[in-house]
């Protein structure tokens, strides 16, 4: 039976609502993201059917199949059909299961196919979308949306999670964002941008160096280190609001990293004397040093399940990877291979850990927590690093100079499918994918 749920979204000030049809699921995975050799699935998106054939009705069909062509693609896990092969046309022969003639997708190859129908009414939408296995000639899932035209990609976002959940088991990024610092404004400065690029706006205006954004695990606030005050101090902002906490212990105070699901966070601070590691509130008051070693201790990223911290150290010499079990208050090194090893990104999976070595240049490697199966997934291309793992755990960001100027690109966590993610004018560093957020 068909359950219909009705959820009020709030985006910006305005408020639209979804209205989600029912379901059916497959009986096996489609895309196993965790194989290297994950094989793309050949995917069919005609243009989506205008249900009044209206000019507006029309565009906006158009723009929506656009957008979700765009949205999959960005994945890695499909081969998009060309539209010239397709001996099927969906503003002719219907949209659901009983007027699609499957064998017609078939036989030019697609295996999964989308279908769109549109319903404009002044300036709001109405969106029936639907993901069919062609060979089985069966429903995956079929939803439907309603709201203000102008949230058409929050819709169609939305059904792409839907997709990639049903397709994978995973709830996919397409609800996340990523900060970076940019040189756009002459200075740099934190900018935020959606998970594929668009969108970028400037999110810090100290007009001096700001560097080092870290998410909160809801997505609401953003730690970063800024000189704005002459000095390395960690700021503590509010994503929407003006509130903000201001760390400015004597010295440096730089690096944070939030712990999953609290409202604490961990920072390098050295009015000590030695730069250590020390957990926060989300106020900037300390509430414990988590290392005690001479030497510089920075960059700390946590597991999953907050239990684990890795960052890098130089107690042994050269700067390298350590982890602490805070279970055990054992402390041991993860990296060995090369003598330059930093920047560690703890994957949302928590079995593998993505950081920087330096072979000569600096790249972009993926170890197990264990300490096994060291990969470096980027080759001969610039200098790479500050990798970050997508909510999902199948994509990394990262900085490069592959081109010349600093850029961000994203690869999936195999080091395959490597591109660029935005250009803005200066350069592009330090990149911070967020965990999954609300519109």
């Amino acid at each position: 039976m068909i359950g219909i749920l009705f959820k009020i979204i709030r985006y910006a000030t305005l408020v639209f609502f979804l209205v989600f049809t029912g379901l059916c699921y497959a009986d096996y995975d489609y895309i196993d993201i965790n194989s290297p050799s994950m094989r793309k699935i050949p995917l069919a998106v005609p243009l989506f059917k205008s249900l009044s054939s209206n000019r507006t009705e029309l565009r906006v069909s158009e723009d929506a199949s656009a957008i979700l062509i765009e949205t999959l693609d960005f994945t890695g896990y499909f081969d998009i059909l060309n539209r010239k092969a397709f001996l099927s046309d969906p503003q002719k022969d219907g949209i659901t299961t009983q007027s699609i003639n499957f064998q017609n997708w078939t036989v030019i190859g697609s295996e999964l196919l989308i279908t769109g129908g549109m319903l404009v009414k002044g300036d709001t939408v109405q969106m029936e979308l639907r993901l069919f296995d062609t060979f089985k000639g069966s429903l995956v899932v079929g939803k439907r949306y309603n709201g203000g035209i102008i949230h058409q990609k929050q819709m169609i976002r939305r059904f792409c999670t839907e997709v990639i959940y049903h397709l994978t088991g995973n709830k996919g990024y397409f609800n996340s964002k990523i900060a970076f610092v940019s040189t756009s404004s002459k200075t740099k400065e934190i900018y935020i941008c959606d998970f594929d690029g668009y969108g970028s706006k400037r999110f810090t205006y100290a007009n001096s160096i700001s560097f080092f954004p870290a998410w909160s695990s809801d997505g609401n606030w953003m730690a970063y280190t800024s000189y704005k005050n002459g000095k390395p101090d960690i700021y503590i902002q509010h994503i929407t609001e003006d509130t903000v906490y201001h760390i400015n212990e004597k010295g440096m105070n730089i690096a944070p990293a939030w712990a999953p699901n609290t409202d604490a966070l961990a920072a390098t601070l050295s009015f000590s004397g030695d730069q250590e590691i020390y957990l926060l509130t989300g106020k900037g008051k300390i509430i414990k040093k988590l290392t005690d070693n001479r030497g510089i201790d920075i960059s700390p990223t946590w597991s999953p399940d907050g239990k684990k911290m890795a960052f890098v150290s130089d107690r042994e010499g050269s700067p390298q990877i350590f982890i602490k079990d805070f279970r055990t208050s054992q402390i041991n090194r993860l990296t060995f291979q090369g003598n330059y090893n930093t920047q560690p990104s703890w994957s949302p999976k928590g079995d593998k850990i993505a950081y920087t070595g330096r072979d000569g240049q600096l790249n972009i490697c993926v170890i197990g927590v264990d300490g096994k199966d060291l990969i470096q997934l980027t080759h001969g291309s610039g200098n790479n690093e500050s990798p970050t793992w997508s909510p999902d755990g199948s994509l990394i960001a990262f900085s490069s100079t592959r081109e010349g100027p600093s850029r961000i690109y994203v690869m999936t966590a195999y080091g395959t499918d490597q591109r660029r993610l935005l250009v803005l004018p200066g350069e592009q560093t330090n990149p911070k994918w967020s965990p999954e957020v609300s519109n």
